[in-house]
């Protein structure tokens, strides 16, 4: 039986945290192969070689700034800053690869260049990729439309003090699953911010409460808050390798799809 080629990934933001979380656990995932560890142009890693990844047999695999147009390359992988985002999708466009994202903070402009790309290329975007936040996204909207509106909704989240996008993308995935569960426009009901005299709560609202500290990997925890009682759901991720290993399976997943916008929810459904 013959073995299926593994899939050939580039990732941009390789000198990052999930970066460096990602080229580890590529390292032990079965059906990956790095091809190239790429950083901005500016990245003083640029021509150094990648820790991990000396010799084996083969070239040393260095910090690049550009995708060498002679390596073949089935999907990269983005886990970059905001404003790197836009360098890492037009790679992926340039090169007619698949592209895998992480980025959160992304300006309207920015998605809007997702649904762009998605036109001539396969494109998932998610603000995580770990099955249990996945599974608090839909547990949260059972949840809103089961209890109805006399649960009022409050969303907590923590991350690691270097963190630069406040609320986390998951934080606003969560408050976005749960005002279309009640036919509400998220834009229309979220509270960022509380501070002074702000008068009563709108009964509508969906609240946001932000913790920033540490090296706390991320927190979410949805509150539903009636008058005696109180359900509250939570994800707690200890490690950095959940989300790098969900990356990497979209990337075997999203390989070979034709051009369109994809979520972890259709990786999810496919491996259930």
């Amino acid at each position: 039986m013959l073995t299926p080629e593994p899939v050939r990934i580039a990732i941009y933001g390789a000198s990052g945290r999930m970066g460096a979380a990602l080229l580890e656990a590529a390292a032990g995932f079965r059906g990956v192969r790095v091809e190239s560890a790429l950083v901005r142009a500016q990245s003083a890693c640029v021509d150094e070689v990648v820790p991990g990844h000396e010799g084996a047999g083969q070239d040393d695999l260095t910090f690049q700034s550009a995708l060498d147009p002679d390596l073949a390359v089935d999907v990269l992988i983005d886990f970059s800053a905001g404003e790197a985002f836009d360098n890492a999708l037009a790679i992926a466009v340039e090169h007619r690869i698949a592209f895998v994202s992480g980025t959160t903070g992304l300006e309207p402009a920015q998605q809007l260049g997702l649904q762009n790309a998605a036109l001539r290329i396969p494109v998932l975007w998610s603000a995580n990729f770990s099955l249990g936040v996945a599974l608090l996204k839909r547990l949260s909207a059972e949840a809103a439309a089961a209890l109805g509106p006399e649960f009022e909704v409050e969303i907590i989240e923590a991350h690691h003090a270097r963190k630069e996008d406040a609320p986390s993308g998951t934080a606003l995935a969560l408050g976005r699953a749960i005002a279309e569960a009640r036919g509400l426009d998220l834009d229309q009901v979220a509270r960022r911010a509380r501070d002074g005299m702000v008068g009563a709560r709108d009964p509508d609202e969906i609240g946001f409460s932000i913790i920033r500290g540490g090296d706390i990997v991320g927190e979410h925890t949805v509150m539903f808050i009636a008058v005696g009682e109180r359900i509250e759901l939570t994800h707690r991720a200890a490690t950095r390798d959940l989300f790098a290993r969900g990356a990497l399976r979209a990337a075997q997943w999203i390989k070979g799809r034709p051009a369109g916008l994809y979520s972890v929810e259709d990786v999810i459904s496919a491996v259930a």
